[in-house]
């Protein structure tokens, strides 16, 4: 039977800019506003009266019976609000990850409902890139997912922090499509692919006769990303000498051309992804600390597969129809297959993923790949030498990240004569973060006078 909700409770829902659903004990939907019900194609007299879990995630039973975090079940055991992340479909049944915020609501007479508020993060064809699609319904991955949303929201420099694999480019070019600046440029520098010798001039362009065998100018990557986004990957291994100069282009936005006198200025939005941790290549001096605190403006971490294991089936799934032409038949997993997928915790990643199943491909003759053809090679253990061991300083203690920290504003202190406003300006804080700073580290009195 059709619950009658009050005319003011119904106004309150449709005047939510977001899908709204208001929902009783036994998960029946007792009221909707338009944008929930054009959001999954149904209409008024339809949807009053039908469970929650068969409108937005077409099963037929509640999402908790099914392993997920329900705020259905947090909301009305703890009568607590309760906010998760979850994979909702739409009207063309197609995969979104939302975020969810559950709350109670009391009628007149006391009773109790859920209080449904839907915040869309990414469709399917939002998480499509030119070679591959992220993919993944796990705890680890949603989570990841809302990161890169909210990072693509702003226009501040992005650190993507993951092991080698797991897709850093993925990512980056995820953030540039969600952006304002979607449309223009997204250029991708490999630092480990450019020799130093021209990194300069890839990065900057040259003038005509800037160096032997130099016939003609050449645009740099900066001028090539003007107005979009550039993408450092790997910028752990940015050679030191190239790492101040790219730390003023940052700064100022502008830069010169190797050979070249006129000053030139581009709008380009910076993102870095790194597999090494450059707070510990700061502390060991191989990274500038000022450049660290300029690209991490924003931190996103990319889980490793083994983080997100039960993202592997629909994962191998997508790379095998990838890997597959025309003339190709499809490729097909067995479940012992996907066992043996998933009984392996991946040090390379999706990236070994893929290998992995380019492997049993070649293998299949029918399109059927078995657990006979999935081949797993021995993980590579990497060999202890001493340029691996951490560095220490004299009293064997690891360099802490607080006293590089210390020592740098301390210096900068120095340089600008105790100006706190050129030094916030400078690590890309406010101000007020500054004073606390140096409340912390006893910095107060540095380069003041008299």
């Amino acid at each position: 039977m059709r619950k009658k909700i009050s005319v003011e409770v119904q106004s309150l829902i449709d005047a939510q800019d977001n899908p709204f659903v208001l929902i009783d004990q036994e998960y029946h939907i007792v009221a909707a506003n338009k944008a929930y019900q054009q959001a999954y194609g149904i209409s008024d007299n339809d949807i009053i009266g039908r469970t929650c879990y068969q409108v937005s995630h077409r099963s037929e039973v509640p999402c908790h019976m099914n392993g997920e975090d329900c705020p259905h079940k947090q909301v009305f055991e703890t009568r607590q609000p309760h906010q998760v992340l979850h994979i909702h479909y739409d009207t063309h049944a197609q995969p979104e990850h939302v975020r969810i915020k559950g709350s109670p609501i009391f009628s007149s007479d006391n009773t109790m409902y859920l209080g449904e508020a839907i915040f869309p993060l990414a469709h399917t064809e939002d998480l499509d890139c030119e070679h591959q699609r992220l993919i993944g319904q796990s705890r680890a991955f949603q989570v990841f997912i809302e990161n890169l949303t909210c990072a693509a929201k702003t226009d501040a420099a992005v650190l993507l922090f993951g092991a080698s694999g797991v897709g850093k480019d993925l990512a980056a070019e995820y953030i540039h499509r969600r952006s304002a600046r979607n449309g223009k440029p997204f250029t991708m520098i490999d630092c480990t692919a450019i020799a130093e010798s021209v990194f300069e001039s890839e990065l900057f362009g040259h003038e005509r006769g800037a160096f032997t065998g130099c016939i003609g100018r050449r645009f740099g990557m900066f001028e090539q990303a003007d107005g979009g986004t550039l993408f450092f990957n790997e910028i752990g291994d940015l050679p030191h000498s190239l790492q101040g100069r790219l730390l003023r282009a940052m700064e100022t936005g502008q830069f010169r051309r190797v050979g070249g006198r006129e000053l030139l200025s581009a709008d380009t939005r910076i993102i870095c992804a790194s597999s090494k941790d450059l707070r510990q290549l700061v502390a060991n001096n191989k990274f500038r600390a000022d450049l660290y605190y300029r690209i991490a403006g924003i931190i996103c971490e990319i889980p490793s597969l083994h983080q997100r294991r039960t993202d592997i089936p629909e994962l191998a799934d997508a790379l095998l129809q990838r890997m597959g032409s025309r003339d190709d038949p499809s490729y097909h997993l067995t479940d012992d297959a996907i066992e043996a997928l998933l009984d392996y915790n991946y040090p390379g990643n999706v990236r070994e993923l893929r290998n992995i199943l380019q492997r049993a491909a070649s293998l299949s003759t029918n399109g059927i790949i078995t657990a006979q053809e999935i081949h797993i090679d021995e993980p590579i253990q990497p060999v202890s030498t001493e340029s691996t061991l951490h560095m220490t300083d004299q009293e064997g203690q690891e360099p802490s990240i607080k006293g590089l920290e210390s020592q740098y504003i301390a210096e900068l202190l120095a340089e600008h004569h105790g100006k706190r406003s050129r030094v916030a300006q400078i690590l890309g804080i406010s101000e007020r973060t500054l004073y606390r700073k140096l409340k912390q580290y006893g910095l107060q009195s540095i380069g003041r006078t008299g």
